[in-house]
């Protein structure tokens, strides 16, 4: 199992940014960010394939997020600006060993998780 550590979650305006971290205890292909506000389901927000960069996002983020990565410090980052209300939830990382490129997008389930950063954006 991939140990997952997160940070930079915060309380923004609507408008703001904040980039949130993601450290792993290994390195692994397939990372990626999902989300889940109260009373709604597990949202996929982006995922990235670190052989070959590809990044993957979801409709409601594209333009206003960009998923990133440091593979010498086996982080993952996830850039949010523009950011609205309804961008407010828990925000996950998640990693799975073994993901082909075609697999790791932001519908995809990936098995190990860290503990959750708090997003919260006021309007």
């Amino acid at each position: 199992q991939v140990l997952l550590v997160e940070s930079g979650g915060g309380s923004v305006q609507a408008g703001g940014s904040l980039r949130l971290s993601c450290a792993a205890s290994e390195y692994t292909r397939c990372m990626g960010w999902f989300r889940q506000a109260p009373g709604k389901e597990r949202e996929g927000v982006a995922t990235h394939y670190a052989t070959n960069g590809r990044a993957d996002y979801a409709d409601s983020v594209k333009g206003r997020f960009t998923i990133s990565r440091d593979n010498a410090k086996r982080t993952l980052y996830l850039q949010m600006n523009s950011l609205k209300p309804e961008d407010s939830a828990l925000y996950y990382c998640a990693a799975q060993r073994g993901v082909s490129s075609g697999d790791c997008n932001a519908g995809a389930f990936l098995r190990d998780w860290g503990q959750g950063t708090q997003v919260t954006v006021s309007s």
